[in-house]
């Protein structure tokens, strides 16, 4: 049989889209295979098209053909066990007029064993985590009766599947930790061949140990003891307030460190590595801080010594450090009523602190946090998405950092059995 090939010339309209590439696919009938060449690109074109962190391309690899890929653009080809990793598109860089195709082109549900539901509490987070990975949400019913019970139905199988269900624990905490609870029964009950309860923020780990006082509950072993019992195989949180928390657990727990993406973020403001201190808000966040400074070009480090009376009741005693005309970076895991990291940003500008930066993983905000992160004392406020941010809670200084990359990709690790520690080495 003579060999044939066929090619397919994707040319966008460099008018209309002048930094686009050129792609041609080539389809080998003799060698079965499939090659992608970029015929042309420019440097914007490549950043925006060949992104910094791409996935894995084991989206593409799934299917029995061999694949071939080859990129000329600026940024070189990255390769992940061996095989060049495929960069996708994400919302930002893809043209309206593709988005339909993309979705179209997806991953088919029906033809893969790994499935995502996701609660009420973040269905934007975990929407965002289906488009990184190529997927679509698992379809679930979940309504209140009148008095308030929680009903979940599973509106298609998930037998013999690895299931993935996303939701924190927000705000209200304890509707959405019960969701979750019956949210894991269910798939249970529906023959699922692993759960694993994606928790991007894992409420009640504050409450870790007995105080001086004594008599008082352990209740981030009672909520581990409770995910455990209800089915759940496996534990993916982010940034747990402490890293005892995962020794409650009966069962493995994936811990994912959203520093990265704050880390990212800072370069990408330009900000010379002599200004920079980062100051941890109290003494119990001297180790996270100690990292997050070593991966922020080795910045020194500053402490505020903090007395708490009661909780969430803060006041600010004295700093160790030397902040006097640098950017202060206030890192911490959570904002919950700012009132700690808030008396910290006071005491850095009176000792003569440039500019107050706050970053946090989980942004809580009960009330007042937004009068006071509000209030002028921080240059500007950098949280994540791990927690649904209400419109009304939005203010100027405030910006919202996607996880929806790094947990997707996580979770691909975990369905497949690869590392997970790797991703922040």
């Amino acid at each position: 049989m003579p060999k044939q090939s066929f090619i397919l010339t994707l040319t966008l309209s460099r008018s209309s889209h002048s930094n686009l590439p050129i792609f041609e696919f080539f389809f080998h009938s003799s060698m079965a295979s499939l090659s992608l060449r970029c015929l042309s690109s420019s440097s914007s074109s490549t950043s925006s098209f060949c992104p910094a962190i791409s996935p894995s391309s084991r989206s593409f690899t799934r299917i029995s053909l061999p694949f071939r890929v080859k990129c000329n653009g600026d940024e070189p080809l990255k390769m992940v066990n061996g095989q060049p990793s495929v960069p996708i598109l994400d919302e930002q860089s893809l043209p309206k007029f593709l988005h339909s195709k993309r979705l179209e082109n997806s991953v088919n549900r029906s033809s893969t064993r790994l499935k995502l539901f996701s609660g009420l509490a973040n269905p934007a987070l975990a929407k965002e985590i289906a488009w990184y990975m190529g997927l679509e949400l698992g379809k679930v019913k979940i309504k209140r009766f009148a008095d308030g019970e929680i009903y979940v139905q599973l509106e298609e199988s998930v037998r013999g599947c690895d299931v993935f269900i996303i939701q924190p624990t927000c705000p209200p905490a304890n509707e959405n930790f019960m969701e979750l609870l019956i949210m894991i029964d269910a798939c249970r009950r529906a023959s699922a061949k692993n759960i694993t309860a994606v928790i991007p923020y894992f409420g009640y780990a504050r409450a870790d140990r007995k105080a001086n006082s004594g008599r008082e509950s352990i209740a981030a072993k009672l909520v581990a003891n409770l995910i455990t019992e209800a089915g759940a195989n496996r534990v993916l949180a982010c940034d747990l307030h402490s890293g005892q928390s995962m020794g409650y657990f009966d069962i493995p727990v994936d811990h994912v460190y959203c520093q990265p993406v704050i880390l990212d973020y800072l370069a990408s403001k330009g900000i010379a590595s002599s200004d920079l201190v980062v100051v941890s808000p109290d003494v119990g966040g001297v180790a996270r801080a100690r990292a997050f400074a070593k991966k922020l070009s080795d910045a020194p480090l500053a402490i505020v010594d903090k007395r708490r009376h009661a909780h969430n009741v803060a006041e600010v005693m004295n700093l160790i450090g030397d902040v006097r005309g640098k950017v202060a970076v206030m890192v911490d895991d959570m904002i919950d009523t700012a009132g700690t990291i808030t008396k910290g940003a006071e005491l850095l500008h009176e000792v003569g602190a440039r500019e107050v930066y706050a970053c946090c993983t989980h942004a809580v905000f009960s009330p007042p946090a937004i009068e006071r992160l509000s209030s002028g004392l921080f240059q500007e406020v950098i949280i994540t998405n791990t927690l649904p941010v209400a419109e009304q809670n939005l203010f100027r200084q405030l910006t919202v950092l996607s996880t929806a990359n790094l947990l997707g990709e996580t979770i691909w690790r975990v369905h497949d059995d690869c590392s997970v520690t790797s991703i922040f080495q």
